[in-house]
């Protein structure tokens, strides 16, 4: 993913290591739910100076996936990237569903 590498070094080490405790089962440092607008999905954060960072991730089958990240210099996440998410969401649960 091209956006996350363009991240800070110091957010994506934070980001990289909230990933890595939602797939060994543990908690992230900072995680929230999406829901009511995108049931299922949870959002890791970070920030500096400049901006927030995000991650948009949810986890099927024991089995994490990032669905989409950006950052945002304003404190609510634009509609675009909650559509966006919700597209890639979709498309998972339905590219999987052919997989079984």
């Amino acid at each position: 993913m091209k956006v996350i590498r363009d991240f800070p070094e110091e957010v994506r080490a934070h980001l990289g290591a909230d990933l890595r405790r939602a797939q060994t089962g543990d908690r992230p440092l900072d995680s929230k739910p999406m829901a009511p607008a995108l049931p299922g999905v949870f959002e890791l954060r970070d920030a500096d100076r400049d901006a927030w960072y995000r991650v948009m991730y949810a986890q099927l089958g024991g089995v994490v996936y990032v669905l989409h990240c950006f950052k945002k210099k304003t404190r609510k996440t634009p509609p675009g990237d909650v559509e966006l998410t919700r597209k890639r969401l979709s498309a998972l649960k339905q590219r999987l569903s052919k997989e079984k």
